[in-house]
């Protein structure tokens, strides 16, 4: 058991951390109140490689392994968590392709968005399918060599920006869940409509929009694996997700207890620093025991999943455990700042309004639950 970083990974997270230092961090206050994407910020990113990291080196990816990618998540996010969204969006979206993409959908698909900045999204939420995707109603009706797409997506990250989408419809609706399939789709397709760019609490700086499908046709040959894959495309997706998202919500937490820690030896009370007093010693003692634990088991479940094990239950248990402390952490920091924590002036609150998506996107801390429950207990029916 070695819990020491390469000298590879050691070195990438400092080139990480120095990127979010020097072109996120001095940005992230102005994007967040803009409401705007960071197209500069992004440029950069996209020439480092962050935007291209879940695309393998064959094709002109950066081709980080899991561990490699939670390392850099939790950099970016320290960074600015909303930047750090639609930088990794480009991963969850490209995953998909990754591994159920025939060849000649690898080569057709992920190469072309490795030549120039590019963002790609990840289209399976709807507004009466989220945490149950078998209420999809967007339809995908093969006719000859095509299908055509009809229906919506709503809260779908880089949906405004994107070049190309992962989209999952139904081929089956009688089927529900098993009759859902994947398709790649270039999102400049004759009847593809973007909608408003959502005015979102937090992760401001990322671009979230709904789409609409309106007899859209893309060719068969798009389809990932075949009809009625596509929950099993999303699952095992989701699988190498979490650990990314427990990451940045990791991220975040840090840099909350960090502003945290910098703010209570320096605040003076009753003629001594605040962090004297044993209640705040204690509550950032509290703060940084949570980062570290949570940090143990986002690395380990991409460990698991770099070393082809099975980690839906342990990624589940990453997610919600980071994205819980992120919460937790956050909400502590602006107690620890007092007035102001609250006010804008200072980083934490932007933090703390970050920190709640995190429990939500790509799984609700809920759903997580459940994948849990159900690797515990398996199938009930079999039990006694």
């Amino acid at each position: 058991m070695d819990f020491s970083l390469t000298e590879q990974q050691s070195e990438l997270k400092s080139l990480t951390h120095q990127f979010a230092m020097n072109e996120m961090r001095p940005v992230a206050g102005k994007y967040d109140e803009e409401n705007e994407f960071p197209f500069e910020v992004m440029q950069k990113a996209f020439e480092i490689g962050f935007l291209t990291s879940g695309i393998p080196m064959e094709y002109g990816g950066t081709g980080f392994s899991n561990l490699d990618n939670a390392v850099v998540c939790e950099e970016l996010s320290w960074g600015c968590a909303g930047m750090f969204t639609s930088m990794m969006a480009n991963t969850l979206a490209t995953t998909p392709i990754v591994l159920f993409g025939s060849e000649e959908q690898k080569q057709e698909y992920l190469a072309p968005l490795t030549k120039e900045m590019s963002f790609a999204c990840f289209g399976l939420t709807e507004r009466e399918a989220g945490s149950d995707n078998s209420m999809i109603k967007t339809t995908a009706v093969k006719k000859d060599d095509y299908y055509i797409l009809n229906g919506s997506k709503t809260f779908i990250t880089n949906a405004g920006v994107a070049k190309l989408g992962t989209i999952f419809a139904s081929t089956d609706p009688s089927r529900g869940a098993r009759g859902i399939s994947a398709f790649i789709v270039p999102m400049n397709t004759p009847g593809i409509t973007i909608g408003k760019h959502e005015n979102k609490m937090g992760h401001r700086a990322s671009n979230t929009c709904e789409i609409y499908f309106d007899e859209v046709k893309i060719p068969a040959k798009n389809i990932l694996k075949r009809e009625g894959f596509g929950f099993i495309v999303a699952m095992k997706t989701l699988d190498y997700a979490r650990p990314s998202v427990g990451a940045g919500a990791l991220g975040t937490a840090r840099a909350a207890y960090e502003e945290a820690l910098k703010y209570a030896q320096n605040r003076v009370q009753f003629g001594k620093p605040i962090a004297s007093f044993q209640y705040n010693a204690f509550k950032l003692a509290e703060m940084a025991m949570e980062v570290d634990a949570a940090r143990l088991m986002v690395y380990r479940s991409a460990w698991m999943l770099d070393n082809n094990l099975k980690a839906s239950k342990e990624s589940a248990m990453a997610k919600i455990m980071a994205t819980d402390v992120a919460m937790k952490v956050t909400t502590d920091a602006v107690q620890m700042l007092g007035g102001y924590g609250y006010m804008k002036e200072y980083p934490v609150e932007k933090m703390m309004r970050d920190a709640k998506l995190f429990q939500i996107y790509e799984g609700t801390n809920e759903i997580q639950k459940h994948v849990i429950s159900l690797e515990i207990l398996g199938n009930l029916k079999n039990i006694g």
